[in-house]
C-alpha cells in the first residue's frame, strides 16, 4: 500500500486556493488516493448570488471529480467550506470557525495568490504577502499541525538565471513593504512600484518572493516546506489527460493561436518552455507534505516542480504542435486560420502587429459597423497584445533550477509510491501532452463538442478561401496601381500576357493536331 495515500487518512486538511486550479486538483487526488481522510477545509467566499454550499456541489460536480465519487461517495460530507476572505486583514473568519480549524487542523496547504501578472501591488502583497504572514500565524496556535506547506513559484527569483533551492533575501524588508501598503494611497503606490520591484518583471513574482521571505522569517517552531513549481499547465495523467479550467499561461496562447487571433509573439523559439503539468505538481506536493510530517527535516526544504532540468521543451517545438492539433481538430468559430510565427525584435515585432492583428481587427470591426452590429474586435485585439506583451519576458529566456531536494525525495519513496504519486516528468512524452493540452482546452474550457469537428473543419476552408481570394484581389489592385505608374511594368505585363496567350495558342494546335 501507498505510505504516502496512507499517511493522509483520517487527517483534517486545510486547504486554500481550493477554488483555484492547482486547488481542485490537490483536493481530488487527495479524495481519490485517501478516501478516508476526516476532512478538508477550504477556505472561501460566496460568489455570483451562490452560498459556499452551492459553490462547493459545483466544483464536484464537474468531471474532474467524476472518479471521486465512486471512490469516495460522501466526498461532499467531508469539505467544510470556511467563509474566509484574503483581501481582509484578519482573513474575516469567524471566532467558532477559527476555533475549529485551530484545533483540528493536521497538515495546510497554502494555494492561494493572485497569479495575476500586471496586479497592482497593494492587491498582489495582500494576497501573497499579508495572507501568508496571517496563515503562518494561524499554524503557529494550531497544537496538531504536522506540516505547513506553502506553494510559492519556480519564478519567484527569475531575475537570476541559476535559482538554487534556498530562499533569497530581497531588497526591501517584506514587513516594511506590507506596513507601507497600510498608509499610502494608490497613486503613491502605483509610482512606486517600478522602484520597488526593480529587477522582477512583475508584481507577481515580487510579491512570491516577499511571500518566501516571510515564510522564513515567520516559520518559528513549525514543520514547513516551499514547493515551486514553474508554468503549470493541463494534466497529465490524473485523474484524466488534459483537463484545465483556466485561461491563464499556455491555456490563453493555445486559445488565442487556435482561433486565429494571435499570429506572431515575440520571443525565442530555442528558449526552454519550463511547463509542468498540474497533476506532476499535486504529485509532488502530497509527496513533501507526507515527508515533512513523518522525516521533520532541520530546516526549510524547497522543492522546484520544473521539466527544464529532466525533460527540456523549447517554445518552437511547443508552437509547431500546437498548431498541428488545431488544423487537425479545430477550434469552432475561429477568426481566422491558426498560423503563429515568433518575432525576435521590436521592428518586426511592430510591423506584425500592424499588419497581421490590428489591421484584420479595424477591417472586421468596419465590416460589423456597415452591418448594423457593435464593433468589438479592435478592443479584443488589443486586450490580447496587452496579456502576449506581459508573457514575452517568459518566453524570451530559460533559466536553471537545481533539483536536489526533489530528486532526493524521489530516491526516498517506494516504488508503489513513485507510481501513485509519480513527479517524474521524464517519462513526459511533449508532442502527446501537448495535443491531449489542445484537446483539454477545447473540450473543458471552451466546452465544444467533438462532433462539431466536421463544421470547424469546413469552416477553416472558408477561410483559406477567403485568405486567398483576398490576397489575389490585394496584389492585382497593386499591380493595377504599379502599371498606371511604371512604362517598365506595363512592358512586363504585356510581356506575361503575351507569352499566356501563345503558351495557350500552342497547347490548343496540339491538341487539335493529337485529335
Amino acid at each position: 500500500m501507498s505510505m504516502i495515500a496512507a499517511f493522509y487518512s483520517g487527517k483534517s486538511i486545510l486547504i486554500t486556493g481550493a477554488t483555484g486550479f492547482l486547488g481542485k486538483v490537490l483536493m481530488e487526488k487527495l479524495f481519490r488516493t485517501s478516501p478516508d481522510l476526516k476532512v478538508i477545509y477550504i477556505l472561501m467566499r460566496p460568489k455570483a448570488g451562490q452560498t459556499l454550499q452551492q459553490r462547493v456541489v459545483q466544483i464536484l460536480n464537474s468531471k474532474l471529480f467524476e472518479k471521486v465519487k465512486e471512490v469516495c461517495p460522501n466526498v461532499n460530507e467531508k469539505i467544510r467550506a470556511i467563509y474566509a476572505d484574503l483581501n481582509h486583514s484578519d482573513l474575516a473568519i469567524s471566532k467558532e470557525d477559527m476555533q475549529e480549524l485551530l484545533s483540528c487542523t493536521n497538515i495546510v496547504f497554502h494555494c492561494a495568490a493572485t497569479v495575476r501578472f500586471n496586479d497592482p501591488l497593494r492587491h498582489a502583497v495582500q494576497l501573497n504577502v499579508t495572507a501568508t504572514q496571517k496563515l503562518l500565524l494561524m499554524a503557529s496556535q494550531m497544537p496538531k499541525l504536522e506540516a505547513f506547506i506553502h506553494i510559492s513559484t519556480a519564478f519567484s527569483n527569475c531575475n537570476l538565471k541559476h535559482i538554487d533551492e534556498v530562499i533569497y533575501p530581497c531588497p526591501v524588508e517584506p514587513k516594511k513593504i506590507i506596513d507601507s501598503m497600510e498608509w499610502l494611497d494608490d497613486a503613491i503606490v502605483d509610482e512606486i512600484t517600478p522602484k520597488l520591484i526593480r529587477d522582477w518583471p512583475n508584481t507577481y513574482t515580487y510579491t512570491k518572493a516577499l511571500g518566501e521571505m516571510v515564510v522564513h522569517q515567520e516559520s518559528g517552531n513549525l514543520n514547513i516546506a516551499i514547493v515551486r513549481p514553474s508554468i503549470v499547465g493541463a494534466t497529465w495523467q490524473e485523474p484524466f489527460p488534459g483537463w484545465v479550467d483556466n485561461v491563464n499561461g499556455p491555456s490563453g496562447l493555445i486559445i488565442a493561436t487556435g482561433r486565429g487571433f494571435l499570429r506572431a509573439l515575440r520571443g525565442t523559439p530555442m528558449a526552454v518552455a519550463d511547463l509542468i503539468p498540474v497533476d506532476t505538481v499535486v504529485n509532488l506536493t502530497l509527496a513533501v507534505g507526507w515527508y515533512t510530517a513523518v522525516h521533520r527535516p532541520k530546516s526549510t526544504l524547497i522543492y522546484h516542480c520544473t521539466s527544464s532540468n529532466f525533460n527540456p521543451c523549447h517554445w518552437g517545438k511547443m508552437g509547431f504542435q500546437i498548431l498541428a492539433t488545431c488544423e487537425k481538430i479545430p477550434f469552432e468559430r475561429a477568426f481566422r486560420r491558426p498560423y503563429a510565427d515568433f518575432t525576435t525584435n521590436t521592428i518586426t515585432t511592430q510591423y506584425q502587429n500592424a499588419v497581421s492583428h490590428w489591421a484584420p481587427a479595424i477591417i472586421y470591426d468596419l465590416y460589423l459597423r456597415l452591418t448594423g452590429r457593435k464593433p468589438r474586435m479592435t478592443k479584443l485585439m488589443n486586450r490580447l497584445l496587452r496579456t502576449v506583451s506581459v508573457l514575452e519576458y517568459f518566453v524570451n529566456r530559460s533559466w536553471e533550477w537545481s533539483t536536489n531536494n526533489t530528486e532526493m525525495l524521489m530516491s526516498e519513496l517506494s516504488p508503489e509510491d513513485q507510481r501513485v504519486f509519480n513527479f517524474d516528468v521524464r517519462q513526459l512524452n511533449w508532442l502527446e501532452y501537448i495535443e491531449n493540452y489542445v484537446l483539454g482546452v477545447k473540450k473543458y474550457l471552451l466546452k465544444e463538442d467533438m462532433a462539431g469537428v466536421p463544421e470547424a473543419k469546413q469552416h477553416l476552408r472558408r477561410l483559406r478561401n477567403i485568405h486567398y481570394l483576398f490576397n489575389t484581389a490585394l496584389f492585382l489592385i497593386a499591380w493595377r496601381f504599379l502599371i498606371a505608374r511604371s512604362q517598365m511594368a506595363r512592358n512586363v505585363w504585356l510581356f506575361i500576357v503575351s507569352f499566356c496567350y501563345k503558351f495557350i495558342s500552342y497547347f490548343r494546335a496540339s491538341s487539335t493536331l493529337k485529335a
